[in-house]
């Protein structure tokens, strides 16, 4: 599985508003999959979670994680990373805001719940179609 840097045609798919789909894996060694939106930003993915998801459990206690982010042209075409993620609090939702203002071209709507935002360094990945690794 190829290491980091990723090429430039992988960050070119990464900097859309592409569709992705997160696992992270369980106490029990379950593995579970997620929906999600997500930013490229400084050769890291953001994320975002409402405080109170059971998702965020799973990350404290296995912070290993893999997305998914499918080309909305082509889903054959994408690109899976596998890293770890750091989480932090968002208390003024600034990090929620710019990832759905990115998807919607709004502000997050709900503003009455606090939410975490983690940050996914890339310790390999795996693409198809155009973004086809060896």
């Amino acid at each position: 599985m190829p290491k980091p840097p990723l090429p430039p045609e992988a960050i070119e798919l990464l900097k859309k508003p592409n569709p992705a789909v997160m696992a992270v894996v369980r106490a029990d060694a379950t593995p579970i999959t997620a929906p999600t939106w997500y930013l490229w930003e400084d050769g890291r993915i953001v994320l975002n979670f409402e405080a109170g998801r059971k998702r965020l459990e799973h990350i404290r206690g296995n912070p290993r994680v893999s997305i998914s982010v499918l080309d909305e042209a082509s889903w054959y075409t994408h690109i899976t990373i596998h890293g770890t993620i750091a989480l932090q609090d968002d208390p003024d939702l600034v990090d929620i805001d710019r990832i759905s203002t990115h998807y919607t071209g709004d502000k997050y709507p709900v503003r009455d719940q606090p939410r975490i935002t983690g940050h996914l360094s890339v310790d390999a990945y795996v693409g198809w179609g155009s973004m086809k690794t060896s």
